[in-house]
């Protein structure tokens, strides 16, 4: 594996807040209560420790190198979708690349039909957590029952000497068709709108980072509005083009990975962390290098077959500079 950024001299006045989707980070064990059995040992997967281990190792070199072109150090703050429990966490801030930094981690289980949760790990030496909060996004199905999807998180904390507020997401897809789910992905934006909300009511100059698997685009209605309704900028606008994304599906790419931060961002003062610019961690090595796909986000699994790649979103992230 190459080591692209050893040289990178440290930029102690940056700090990188990023969002990766891991694709299916389970552990090898049956949980009965989720929806976990094609990954286990015995399963049509084949889910093995070590198969596992190889994908915690490869997703912990990834996330220590976001942001390490610009600021020569490990993000501050990431945020995660699609793992399991808090063991997998445990496990992924555990292993070869990521275990020499001091990482915590938030994350609540979640009501996902899937077993699938968002969480948040930190850098301590840069973040101290004040508050942690998850948010239950109450859907409905066709016959009027629950219908259970992942929470939104609320972090709250002091990165480096000023409070921030971080929302994590991971959105409903669009597996039934993107109009069919729509719906959800409108509840869920509505859902991060009233969280907004609280927290200006209490502090108007809250400093708020919006991060996740949206799975709308930045010009879907499910974004525009949170952008639009709640003083928010969203730097991935400009990031999306034809031949550029998070993800990839019917050889289109789509930009789901998004980050939102509120408008303060851009006031200049003293010692306060203002935006500087943001972008998607799609260096060569996360691709496919050859063939049809090639160029597309180098996944752990394709259906049933094992690939031995990383995930089939590539991260995205933004620096913030004091």
């Amino acid at each position: 594996m190459i080591e692209p950024f050893d040289d990178i001299p440290v930029r102690n006045d940056l700090q990188t807040v990023a969002f990766y989707n891991t694709e299916n980070l389970f552990d090898t064990f049956n949980d009965k209560l989720k929806y976990d059995n094609d990954f286990t040992p015995k399963s049509i997967k084949k889910w093995t420790p070590k198969r596992y281990d190889n994908k915690l190792r490869k997703l912990g070199y990834v996330i220590s190198n976001i942001g390490r072109r610009e600021t020569g150090k490990q993000p501050a703050i990431i945020g995660l979708a699609e793992v399991e429990n808090a063991k997998v966490i445990k496990d992924l801030i555990a292993s070869k690349h990521l275990e020499p930094y001091n990482y915590g981690y938030v994350h609540y289980d979640s009501p996902d039909e899937r077993g699938i949760d968002v969480a948040l790990i930190y850098d301590k030496d840069v973040f101290e957590v004040l508050h942690s909060e998850p948010f239950l996004v109450e859907l409905k199905n066709d016959k009027g029952l629950p219908d259970y999807t992942r929470d939104v998180l609320l972090v709250s904390g002091i990165l480096d000497g000023e409070k921030i507020h971080v929302i994590v997401n991971h959105w409903s897809s669009r597996r039934e068709g993107e109009k069919e789910t729509e719906h959800k992905r409108i509840a869920s934006s509505d859902k991060v709108g009233e969280i907004i909300s609280s927290i200006t009511l209490e502090d108007p100059e809250a400093k708020i980072i919006t991060i996740g698997d949206f799975n709308d685009d930045p010009h879907n209605n499910s974004i525009k509005r949170l952008v639009d309704n709640y003083s928010l900028f969203n730097p991935m606008e400009t990031l999306r083009s034809f031949n550029r994304g998070t993800t990839k599906h019917n050889r289109q790419w789509n930009l789901f990975d998004q980050i939102l931060i509120s408008t303060n961002f851009f006031k200049t003062s003293e010692n306060l962390y203002e935006y500087s610019l943001s972008n998607i961690f799609d260096e060569d090595f996360l691709k496919i290098f050859e063939g049809r796909y090639k160029g597309a986000p180098y996944r752990t699994y394709a259906g049933k077959r094992y690939k031995g790649g990383y995930s089939d979103h590539f991260p995205v992230y933004a620096i913030f500079k004091k």
